[in-house]
């Protein structure tokens, strides 16, 4: 299957570099508006090919997008330090008035996942430019809290000296600073967090380990980008396990964002929740059973979002 990426800086080499690793799809074409950064990522990218899985990587502009049954959307300009994610918005919303057209144009059946910041935002805009062409809200895809969630389950599951895919918790929301960790819903091994813990003789986290998990995957992002300038092995690595699910049918649920007519009692707004992903893209929504203050955080979260929407 072919694959489209748009934007060649580190998050779109990245998820390329994942994609070769993984085996995801038959071809991948990169496209960037520096068409010398793209051909020389597709050349280094394809001397990495035969230590991995046999796949055409080729850079390309966007008639090359034709036949592509999805396309990665990283273009944009990146987070600088100190700078939120939503003050992103001015600057990359003017690249997708140009790239979300140029790629339905030439790939119109293609679903399209998002990972531009401020992403949920990002993800709102690139539906209504699609919806132009006919593309329903749930092939527009965004990265949402897939790598906030990976992020909370890894730390966690740290903590409890237990492997992270036996850890499972949802990070829900914005992709920012209001996102929300479900605590409430953690298991570990099928059992609640307090059971598991009980069984393993060891005390629950308490507040304060819960408030060190908490800021380390809220503000990840932030020590990460004032360490080494940006984040990308994460995020390339989710994106990867987005391609994967879509392109197999796996349907998987994954907490990415799409455009939803309410979310925690907002109305027409993007945020991050449990959806069923497949083979057409978001199936289904299945907002989780949250206790009072996650759902009142939830709702400040989707309140931050759609107040940054209605700034379109």
């Amino acid at each position: 299957m072919k694959i489209g990426i748009i934007g060649c800086g580190l998050v779109g080499a990245t998820a390329a570099y994942a994609l070769v690793m993984r085996g995801i799809g038959r071809e991948i074409v990169l496209v960037d508006k520096n068409t010398v950064r793209a051909q020389a990522e597709a050349d280094d990218l394809l001397h990495a090919v035969p230590f991995a899985h046999p796949l055409r990587v080729s850079a390309g502009d966007y008639p090359d997008l034709a036949g592509c049954r999805l396309v990665i959307i990283a273009a944009g300009v990146s987070q600088q330090p100190g700078e939120t994610r939503l003050q992103l918005l001015e600057r990359n919303a003017a690249v997708f008035r140009a790239v979300i057209p140029a790629v339905l144009t030439h790939a119109p059946d293609a679903v399209l996942v998002v990972a531009t910041n401020p992403v949920d935002v990002m993800t709102h805009l690139a539906a209504r430019y699609a919806s132009e062409y006919g593309v329903p809200s749930s092939r527009v895809i965004g990265s949402g809290t897939t790598l906030d969630t990976a992020r909370f389950r890894a730390l966690l599951g740290r903590y409890l000296q237990v492997d992270p895919p036996h850890v499972h918790g949802y990070v829900i929301g914005e992709h920012g600073d209001t996102e929300v960790l479900t605590w409430s819903l953690v298991t570990v091994g099928g059992m609640p967090l307090e059971e598991f813990c009980e069984r393993r003789h060891a005390a629950p986290p308490g507040p304060d380990v819960r408030g060190t998990i908490d800021e380390q995957v809220r503000r990840a992002a932030y020590h990460i980008i004032a360490g080494k300038g940006s984040t990308y092995y994460g995020i390339g690595s989710a994106l990867a396990r987005i391609v994967d699910v879509i392109l197999r049918d796996q349907q998987a649920i994954l907490t990415v964002c799409t455009p939803l007519p309410e979310a925690a009692g907002v109305p027409d707004v993007t945020v991050a929740l449990p959806h069923l992903v497949g083979g057409d893209g978001v199936l289904a929504t299945f907002p989780p059973p949250l206790n009072a203050d996650e759902q009142a955080a939830l709702v400040v979260s989707a309140q931050t979002v759609r107040a940054a929407i209605l700034k379109l």
